[in-house]
């Protein structure tokens, strides 16, 4: 699969959407995509990161005059120019996705390019403008999430929307997850990537009015941060531990007990790893989004638009003071993200490690092995063992029938699991099992979603899946709700005893 991506970064623009993109392609290419980042503003430290990482980047000037975008003038330029240079770049790749993360763009860049890519995935959080895709991502929590670009999109297009999708790096899924004590030993300080009017450097100075008897710090900063030489000063005088362009985040997070910080997604970082936190925005959309976690429980924000240095300290200092407050909001942050996001999205592109292929005479023993598992039997509707031959008979039947597909999936050329979809108009029943041996966390939810994707390619006109789980299979009922199956009715049964 070949990825295109059109995002920028630069000391305007911060370096949040070009990292959250590579996370996202990180993702991509783990799961065999080619992945090139298109970009006009950029910086050093991130053009690096992302050549380091395997990605391609190509660069190009654009030119014109911005349009009236409220976020126009991070273009440098129209959006005609930028998408008729994009497209010369991308003319010869013809990429099977474009991601779009950028607030100077919308659906009148996105139409004179649909052309030249397979489909179009935009990242937004505003929803200040038309997109014109095939897929939209908002990663954050509103209180109208479900509605808020219902007049901005087509009816088409499918919606990723909030934190069970925010684009977050493996390693916070796999680093421990703990709920904390509300005691503060450590603390840690990362305002963003930029961090253009040094929140860090502020906050390093309240510390010891905050805590005269000294704690642990762990202050993070960016590669090219303006104020570094005077942090790294400040750190050195103070013997806190400064981490620059850190690549061990989740560890950071999981080690301290309190962060200062600001928005953006470092705000679902630290909800994953569980830690309680004092913020404020240092950038013009992260207000909104503060306040709707602050909401929520998941985090403390001062309330107003500008925040004094006595303002800071006192919300500090009762933070401190209430360890009840902090493991109520550690908790919240748990149960809300669970550092998944990134692997659901790339499901929902149709990327994924696992390859479906339709089921042939040539599997009948294995798939006799595994129908007849206790594993799959305990979760099945007919749970006897069945013989030989009866399996045989259903297989050749199965296979000769229109209505319905019987696959399996491949993981690294080993099959790990069946999917076998009852076709009827519109609408396809699934039936799934792993094999019985599997026991990989997540691999059922990948499997889903990777038969699904088949099948809307194999018929175009499947517009529905359905599902019966039986009452007591809770793990396979998580599985089909976490990929975004919903309750509609319930069954129930009755056995009638006769006289017979």
């Amino acid at each position: 699969m070949k990825i295109a991506v059109r995002t920028d970064a630069s000391a305007q623009i911060g370096t949040g959407h070009v990292a959250r993109c590579q996370t996202l392609a990180d993702a991509l290419k783990a799961r065999g995509a080619d992945v090139t980042f298109y970009c006009r503003h950029l910086t050093d430290g991130m053009e690096t990161r992302l050549t380091e990482a395997g990605h391609g980047v190509k660069r190009f000037k654009g030119g014109g005059t911005p349009d009236d975008l409220p976020h126009a003038a991070w273009l440098d330029g129209d959006q005609e120019t930028d998408a008729s240079e994009f497209v010369e770049h991308v003319s010869n790749a013809s990429p099977d996705w474009l991601i779009v993360d950028h607030y100077a763009l919308d659906a009148r860049w996105e139409k004179r390019v649909r052309r030249r890519v397979g489909n179009l995935l935009v990242i937004d959080d505003l929803a200040d403008r038309d997109h014109d895709c095939d897929l939209l991502l908002d990663q954050n929590l509103w209180p109208d999430t479900a509605t808020r670009y219902d007049s901005r999109l087509p009816a088409r297009t499918r919606r990723l929307l909030g934190p069970r999708y925010c684009l977050l790096r493996p390693e916070f899924s796999r680093t421990p997850r703990h709920e904390r004590d509300g005691r503060v030993r450590r603390i840690l300080v990362f305002f963003g990537g930029v961090d253009a009017h040094n929140q860090t450097g502020r906050v390093l100075a309240l510390l010891p009015r905050a805590f005269p008897l000294g704690i642990a710090v762990d202050v993070v900063i960016g590669a090219a941060h303006p104020a570094r030489d005077s942090i790294v000063a400040q750190c050195a005088e103070s013997g806190h531990t400064l981490h620059i362009q850190a690549d061990r985040m989740a560890e950071l997070i999981a080690s301290a007990d309190l962060s200062l910080g600001t928005g953006g997604t470092a705000l679902w970082e630290r909800c994953c790893g569980g830690l309680p936190t004092l913020a404020w925005p240092t950038a013009f959309n992260q207000r909104a989004q503060l306040e709707c976690a602050a909401a929520a429980g998941l985090l403390h924000a001062p309330e107003g638009a500008t925040h004094s240095d006595e303002i800071i300290l006192r919300h500090l200092l009762a933070l401190q003071e209430s360890p009840h407050w902090l493991i109520g909001l550690s908790k919240a942050g748990l149960d809300l993200v669970d550092g998944r996001g990134t692997e659901r999205v790339c499901r929902e592109m149709g990327c994924t490690r696992i390859r479906i292929r339709p089921a042939a005479k040539a599997d009948s023993a294995m798939l006799f092995e595994w129908r007849n598992s206790e594993t799959v039997r305990r979760v099945s509707r007919d749970k006897q063992p069945i013989a030989f031959e009866t399996h045989t008979t259903w297989l050749e039947s199965t296979l000769a029938r229109n209505d319905r597909k019987l696959t399996i999936g491949e993981l690294d050329g080993a099959p790990v699991g069946v999917v076998r979809f009852d076709i009827k108009g519109d609408e396809a029943e699934v039936s799934i099992y792993l094999g019985p041996d599997e026991t990989r966390a997540g691999l059922g939810g990948e499997l889903l979603v990777a038969a699904e994707h088949w099948l809307m390619a194999q018929a175009e006109g499947t517009r529905r899946f359905r599902a019966e789980v039986l009452d007591d299979n809770s793990k396979s009922r998580q599985m089909f709700l976490a990929n975004g199956y919903r309750f509609e009715r319930t069954i129930l049964t009755k056995g009638v005893i006769t006289d017979d």
